[in-house]
């Protein structure tokens, strides 16, 4: 059988979701074919999926263009859906050739929506996988646009003609999809190794799979915390580290640090969560996800947020005592794993007619 994967570039928690399943589904059903499109560097995804895939570079979605990880280039996107909606019929045809010569079984997306309106055109049974959906955050940024409302139904009728839309928890409501099955947390554990810092806590320092780099050559020296801290930007602080000079994949590296600190985001957010580490996080500007997230963090890990301001100047050290002080919530079950892989298996023993 053969199963293409759509996994969206906008962050890494689209593919910090869609790992786990695709590992577990590869182990239940043996020489299952996997094709997988993605903008995200070949690397992040090895480093995630751990069986052999074909590799599609390419995305079919762009979910928002952002200014950060935190804020959304507003007229960018919308530019941005009305050119991808410019000609839909069109877009769904194109699409469907590119089905039609790869012959897949089925098809999975995360959380891209044309996929969905080209495998449904040919029959191909077909589903989504994720938090949110761009069709409920669309109509939260546009919905009041006079020209979004057409936009907004093509991209509802591509979720709503799927099998079934997998709406892992924490999850947006998705009250427009006729489609929903919800479906327990996914994520990943870690392994935890000594960092060899001599004793000092590590706190690691990440926004996500957006560029959004930080003044750490500004923070006040904290003695006794190490900063973990994106490589890509240049820094010099004598306290800091790169990601890099740790030779362990990104799970091991969290489950081996004392505290994160990031941005509301469904991966981030449910691995710190399961492997027990602790999370300072500032909001995003109107993301509407973010409510579920942090509600559901509150109730699986020990958590604070801070504000825009206390991390730009990394005025961090009282926050990160009190989050120490805080006691630690049971780790949550990742049912949605295995939930997730009964769900599509069942529609490939469907089409296989077994």
């Amino acid at each position: 059988m053969h199963l293409f994967v759509d996994i969206s570039s906008h962050g890494f928690g689209h593919l910090a979701i869609t790992a786990p399943v695709l590992n577990a589904l590869a182990g239940r059903l043996p020489g299952l074919r996997l094709s997988i499109r993605s903008a995200l560097p070949p690397a992040q995804l090895h480093q995630r999926i751990g069986v052999p895939f074909e590799l599609i570079a390419g995305c079919s979605d762009f979910g928002y263009r952002m200014i950060d990880a935190t804020r959304i280039d507003r007229a960018a996107s919308a530019a941005a859906y009305r050119q991808a909606h410019a000609d839909w019929p069109g877009s769904i045809a194109a699409e469907a050739a590119f089905l039609e010569r790869l012959q897949p079984d089925l098809v999975l997306t995360n959380v891209s929506y044309l996929p969905l309106a080209a495998a449904s055109a040919l029959g191909i049974p077909c589903l989504s996988l994720c938090s949110l959906n761009w069709a409920e955050l669309f109509e939260h940024f546009f919905g009041a646009e006079p020209w979004a409302a057409t936009i907004h139904q093509e991209i509802l009728a591509a979720y709503r003609s799927a099998s079934a839309f997998l709406r892992i928890t924490p999850g947006m409501p998705m009250t427009a999809l006729d489609n929903l099955q919800a479906i327990g947390p996914i994520s990943q554990h870690g392994q935890h190794h000594d960092l060899g810092l001599g004793g000092d806590k590590a706190v690691l320092v990440v926004m996500g799979g957006i560029d959004h780099p930080l003044p750490v050559d500004n923070w006040p020296a904290v003695p006794g915390i190490r900063w973990i801290v994106d490589g890509r930007f240049p820094f010099r602080h004598p306290s800091a580290m790169p990601h890099t000079a740790f030779a362990l994949t990104f799970t091991d590296l969290l489950a081996s640090v004392d505290a994160v600190i990031t941005k509301p985001g469904y991966g981030m957010f449910t691995e710190a969560a399961a492997n027990g580490i602790p999370v300072l996080y500032q909001r995003r500007e109107d993301w509407p996800e973010q409510d579920c997230l942090i509600a559901w963090l509150n109730a699986h890990a020990r958590c604070l947020e801070i504000g825009c301001k206390q991390l730009q100047k990394g005025h961090l050290a009282a926050a990160l005592t009190s989050l120490w002080h805080q006691t630690a919530p049971a780790r949550p079950d990742l049912t949605g794993i295995d939930e997730a892989v009964v769900k599509i298996a069942n529609l490939i023993d469907t089409r296989s007619g077994s």
